[in-house]
């Protein structure tokens, strides 16, 4: 990425934990899971290469708040117990926040881009 070499610490990883809470939310919207599979999932959304561990404290963290909630299922497993994760009424609510922080925040990039066209194609002061 050009801007590291001016140090800027701006990235994916950075990007992929802000991103992480509202993403596992949205997969839970779909309906109960275990952690691995929601680590699968998050592929989609560009969120491969996460470290696990970050991923199981972002669950947690989310029980913790009430945004979810987790059982050991014992029925369906082979091997050891494994943790589901549901979504309750107020997660819905905070996916929806986050839904609509998303948008907004959409709309700012959307108009900073715009304006860093406009200016480049007006060539002004010829900082490029």
């Amino acid at each position: 990425m050009p801007g590291r070499r001016h140090g800027w610490r701006g990235g994916h990883a950075r990007r992929g934990v802000w991103f992480l809470e509202p993403t596992l939310l949205l997969l839970l919207h779909h309906g109960p899971s275990h952690g691995y599979i929601l680590i699968e999932q998050l592929d989609a959304f560009g969120l491969q290469g996460l470290h696990p561990s970050v991923v199981y404290r972002a669950l947690r963290d989310m029980d913790e708040k009430g945004w979810v909630t987790s059982g050991w299922n014992v029925d369906e497993t082979q091997g050891p117990p494994r943790r589901v994760y549901r979504l309750n009424a107020l997660g819905d609510e905070v996916l929806g926040a986050y839904i609509e922080e998303l948008q907004e925040t959409h709309e700012q990039i959307g108009d900073l881009i715009d304006a860093y066209n406009q200016h480049m194609e007006e060539g002004e002061d010829g900082h490029r």
